[in-house]
Formats: structure tokens, C-alpha cells, sequence
């Protein structure tokens, strides 16, 4: 079994003296995109033209294309693979929703992808065209899609490909909370992923198949569960969490691959900053020998493919007005990244909260309430264009006002901190209060206190709330928004727009950590 090899002897072992039988394949994947179609920072947003030129820009679907043909010319069979949430994240997904993912992805040749949440962002129809558009499958096994005609004959639970003689069986996942993430609509039903990949395992092994592969949207967490979970799976590619899984990178949260049981895990962060390249061995009975390899870093030493950067420009143009636009100005790198804000107070939160806050006060109300999936990115220092902000806020969500007893409050507030081991996007940012918590609770019972203004909060009394349309609708499980709110007013001014025209009122921002949200 493989947890008897060290991963750097199995190379060395089995590429010396390898069975005829042996069949070697690398799996080449991707996971959470996000529309960074250009190159991107050092802090995930945009990079320009000068900063690329001097070599301190990562990703963009041009280096993509150049690592993935090097890839693809140094293995014996490939597959590219990715692991879900094409959509979402920069103007070009705002502008082209699904038409850009579906083009790009068919010049770099995707054998197939999962579903990710915010696929269905913009809800099945949106969906619906990118699955028309691409020419590889789609899938998804852990949902009941017959219901919903406009999915129900463009995705699948799973499917086999053919490389080098050999079929292989693929499995797609997506969370199992997607419609608590995005907009499903009613006719889409989730179910639990260690059900659908062991059903769809056994479907496959009983054609024949010995050589599976899921693709995961689910995050590293599930991902490890339905690995201990499930017979029959061998790689797991995963997506969702972010996760950085690496024997190199100071900042991994694990090895790469990370194996539960004789299941090898991989994941290559985000935003086409890394390509994931995992080189596997299976033996004649399809068990996985060795399995070995490291995300490829895509920063200045992977040049740029010449064809891919002329239409990235070209696709750019109707944008540029846009973003190109100055609207403000930030005193020093404004902290944002998803590793913080998901499980702590952090700068960017407390940007975001407090425009929000400040834009309907004089409405009476004293409360702003954001979600931290809802930002992402961080910003670097000096000028601040509306790029950059939408970058940050790239959802399009609308402010939302509403009236709501303090009770409510802090159930939501309980929602926020239930799923921090997680780092899932519902931990709340907030403005016009402090609330402390405590880890060790068990989630549903880890607030410890609450004040508003400066008191401490009153179960009965009734409370001015700003939050996005997506929180207010139960989004990211906020359930008791909707259903326990009053006075609501959805459809208040683009939250980009928001932060962009605070940011320009107030000067050059400097936001800090100040003490809102404590642990006990």
C-alpha cells in the first residue's frame, strides 16, 4: 500500500523497474478560478501591465495554457481537471458570466470539471449555457437534478474516459450547502457526498472500472471525510476551501497529496495561481503504487502564451473604462485574504462593514452585518480603482436594510462562528458592534457576549440592520434573516459602489483591528 513508501523512493523505485502492467498517468487540475482570466497580484487581484512586465504577477489563463502544454509534454498520459467555481470574481465574469470559462477551457482541452456553488450564482439558466458551451462533461453526483430541466440533460454524476488504453472513472461533488452559497432555485436537491461518490463508485467498479477519480468542490475537510468514508476511490481533486496543498510552500495546510487510507487528496489553492500535476502509478489490479508531484507556481518563469494574451486583451476592452477608473486611495496593503477574514476581525471587514454602515445610518440604523465570503481579496497600497473594488466585492450584491430583535442578532451571529474550523465564508464582519466568542463551544453556544453601541445587547429590543441581499435571503445559512426580519428593504445601492464612494469620502484609508470581534 502506498502509506508504506516514502513518496521520493516510490518514484525512484518504480520508474527503475516498472511492470508491464503498470499504468502511469498525470493528473493535471485546477480549482476555483474565479475569472482570473489576467495576471493577478501578490494579493489575488488585479496585476498591471507594468508590474507583469517587471515580473511580479502570477497566473492568468495565458501562463495556463504555456504550463499545461509543458506539463502535457513531459508525462506518458495526462488528464486536466478542474476542481469547480470557474464563475465569479472579476469584471470579466460580471461582463461575459459563463462565456469566457466555457472558451478558455476549450482551448486548454479540460477532459472534465465538477460543479462548484457559485456556478449557480446566477442560477440554472446562467449554468445551463456554460454546460452548452464547453465540449468536455460536467459533473456533479450528490444532487437531484431531474427536476430542474434546464440541468437535468447537460450534467452527470460521473463518467469514464479513455488515456493510453485505460479507462478511468470520474465523479464529480459540489457542497452539499449550495443552497445556502448560491441560487440553485427550488428544483435542485443536495444530498450527503460520501452517499453519492460510494454509489456512483460501485456503478462504476461494476462496469469494469478500477481507476477512480472524484472531483470535489467540498472542501479539504469533506474531501478527507469521504475519503475515510468510501471504498473504491483512489485521487481526490479537490476545491472550495482554497487549500494550498504542498511539500514546498511555507503556507500549505498540508502535504500534497495528502493520503487517508490508500486515497490520495490534492488541491492548488485558487485563482490560477498554481497548476496541480500529480503523477500516479496504479498496478494491473488498478491500486494506486505511488503517487507523487507538486502544484507549479505560475509567476514570472512561466512565460505568457502570445495567442491567449492577445484575446484576454481583446476581451478585456469592453472593461477597461470601467475599472481603469480611480476612485480612491488606501494609506497600506488592506488586509482581505480568506485565511483571516473567515476566521477573525480583520481590515478589510471592517472597511467594508463600516461603508455600510455609514450609508444608512441617518435611516436609523446601527448595525452592519457582512459575511466574509463575500470579500475577496485584499488590496495593495495607493490608488484604488473600481477594478480593484470589485475585485474585493465581486457578487454585485445590493445593500439590504431591516429591522430584527436582538435575539436574532445573535442567533446569526452563532451561525457566523459554527463553522470557523472550516473557514467557511459565513463568519460575520461587523460594524456598530463588538460580540465576543469561545472556540472550544460547541458550535450554536459559542457567543459569550454582545454590545450595540456600546451596550450590552437587549434579546428583546429591536435592532437597525445592514447587511448584502444574499445574507438578509439566508444565504451562507443566515436562515433567520429571512425568516425573522422586518421593515426589509432589499434592493439598496451595489455594495461595490458602497465602498468605493466611502472610501472616497473618507481619504486614503488605513483600516485596523480594533477589538470587535474577541475570542474568550
Amino acid at each position: 500500500m502506498f502509506s508504506k513508501f516514502l513518496a521520493s523512493a516510490a518514484v525512484v523505485g518504480l520508474s527503475a523497474g516498472m511492470a508491464m502492467a503498470d499504468y502511469a498517468i498525470t493528473i493535471l487540475h485546477t480549482n476555483d478560478f474565479h475569472a482570473r482570466f489576467e495576471p493577478i497580484s501578490r494579493f489575488d487581484s488585479g496585476c498591471g501591465a507594468e508590474d507583469n512586465a517587471e515580473g511580479k504577477c502570477f497566473g492568468g489563463s495565458a501562463r495556463l495554457v504555456t504550463a499545461i502544454e509543458t506539463a502535457r509534454a513531459r508525462a506518458t498520459n495526462s488528464i486536466l481537471v478542474d476542481g469547480g467555481d470557474q464563475f465569479q470574481g472579476s469584471l470579466f465574469y460580471t461582463y461575459y458570466k459563463g462565456k469566457v470559462a466555457a472558451e478558455m477551457m476549450n482551448k486548454m482541452g479540460y477532459d472534465a470539471m465538477t460543479v462548484g456553488n457559485h456556478e449557480f450564482d446566477d442560477g440554472p439558466e446562467v449554468l445551463r449555457g456554460f454546460a452548452s458551451a464547453i465540449e468536455f462533461p460536467i459533473l456533479m453526483s450528490n444532487a437531484d437534478i431531474s427536476g430542474e430541466p434546464l440541468l437535468k440533460d447537460v450534467i452527470q454524476k460521473s463518467v469514464v474516459i479513455e488515456k493510453g488504453g485505460e479507462r478511468i472513472g470520474l465523479i464529480g461533488l459540489t457542497p452539499q450547502d449550495t443552497d445556502e452559497l448560491a441560487s440553485p432555485g427550488p428544483n435542485v436537491i443536495f444530498t450527503d457526498p460520501s452517499d453519492a461518490v460510494q454509489a456512483e463508485v460501485d456503478k462504476l467498479t461494476a462496469d469494469g472500472i478500477n481507476k477512480i477519480i472524484v472531483l470535489s468542490h467540498s472542501g479539504y475537510g469533506v474531501d478527507q471525510a469521504v475519503a475515510a468514508n468510501t471504498t473504491g476511490v483512489d485521487v481526490i481533486v479537490g476545491g472550495h476551501s482554497n487549500s494550498l496543498l504542498s511539500n514546498v510552500q511555507s503556507r500549505a495546510v498540508g502535504p500534497y497529496p495528502t493520503m487517508v487510507g490508500d486515497t490520495a487528496i490534492v488541491q492548488a489553492y485558487a485563482y490560477g495561481k498554481f497548476l496541480g500535476e500529480l503523477n500516479v502509478v496504479f498496478d494491473d489490479e488498478g491500486v494506486v503504487t505511488s503517487a507523487v508531484g507538486e502544484p507549479i507556481l505560475l509567476d514570472r518563469f512561466v512565460d505568457e502564451d502570445d495567442t491567449t494574451v492577445a484575446r484576454v486583451t481583446e476581451l478585456a476592452e469592453p472593461l477597461d473604462e470601467i475599472r481603469n477608473r480611480v476612485v480612491a486611495a488606501a494609506e497600506a496593503p488592506i488586509e482581505g485574504d480568506r485565511s483571516v477574514c473567515r476566521v477573525q476581525e480583520c481590515p478589510m471587514g471592517n472597511l467594508v462593514a463600516d461603508a455600510m454602515l455609514e450609508r444608512v445610518r441617518d435611516q436609523g440604523i446601527q448595525v452592519a452585518f457582512a459575511n466574509s465570503g463575500g470579500i475577496r481579496a485584499s488590496m495593495d497600497g495607493g490608488e484604488v480603482t473600481m477594478g480593484e473594488v470589485m475585485t474585493v466585492l465581486p457578487f454585485q450584491n445590493t445593500l439590504s436594510t431591516f429591522q430584527a430583535r436582538g435575539q436574532v442578532l445573535i442567533d446569526a451571529l452563532e451561525n457566523g462562528v459554527s463553522q470557523v474550523e472550516e473557514v467557511a465564508g459565513r463568519f460575520p464582519q461587523v460594524a456598530g458592534m463588538t460580540f465576543t466568542w469561545d472556540p472550544a463551544a460547541e458550535p450554536g453556544s459559542r457567543i459569550v457576549s454582545v454590545t450595540v453601541g456600546g451596550e450590552p445587547i437587549d434579546p428583546e429590543a429591536t435592532y437597525g440592520i445592514v447587511t448584502n441581499n444574499y445574507v438578509r435571503n439566508g444565504g451562507d445559512g443566515y436562515r433567520m434573516f429571512a425568516s425573522e426580519a422586518m421593515d426589509v428593504y432589499d434592493f439598496g445601492p451595489d455594495l461595490a459602489d458602497v465602498l468605493a464612494e466611502y472610501m472616497a469620502e473618507i481619504g486614503p484609508v488605513n483600516p485596523q483591528v480594533e477589538g470587535r470581534i474577541t475570542q474568550n
